[in-house]
């Protein structure tokens, strides 16, 4: 990461990314501070790899980390399955915000990605790709949605993490 003498840190590309540190719901924090790893960009992985990578990262409380592996394979998978990717980013997005206590935001995000995610299972037929059961993702979104609703609290993103693979 390179820095402007505007001060805004930009890529080798000259494209503005912010090279401060993130925190394991990627809320940036001041420079110098330690902060959580972030996943690499653009990496291309076979589908079982992204969803087990994802489950990792979701289990561990980083759904904004597993929102980027979706988001990888949403931008690299074939475009059959954008949608599917998409969905599960959108997922992994809400229960970011909901575990931020974004209380309107977060919902949103968790029904956006639950009704993407079965619309696609519907459209293409396969209920269950690379193991995943998108009815019971899609369901453990919606559950949560009305929990965040309903409590008005952050919650604990790695105790409400979704099971991909049932």
């Amino acid at each position: 990461m390179d820095s402007t003498a505007a001060g805004r840190d930009r890529d080798d590309e000259g494209r503005a990314r912010s090279a401060r540190p993130r925190d394991g719901l990627g809320r940036p924090l001041p420079y110098g501070t330690d902060g959580v790893p972030r996943q690499p960009e653009g990496v291309v992985r076979p589908p079982q790899e992204t969803v087990a990578e994802a489950q990792r990262l979701l289990d561990e409380g980083k759904p904004f980390h597993a929102h980027e592996v979706f988001e990888d394979a949403w931008k690299s998978g074939p475009d059959a399955e954008r949608e599917l990717w998409r969905g599960l980013a959108q997922l992994a997005v809400g229960l970011t915000h909901a575990a931020r206590g974004n209380l309107t935001g977060g919902p949103r995000l968790l029904r956006r990605g639950a009704g993407a995610v079965r619309a696609w299972a519907a459209g293409d037929g396969r209920p269950r790709p690379y193991g995943m059961d998108l009815g019971a993702v899609a369901g453990w979104a919606r559950e949560l949605a009305d929990d965040v609703e309903r409590g008005g609290a952050a919650v604990d993103a790695a105790a409400r993490a979704p099971r991909l693979r049932g």
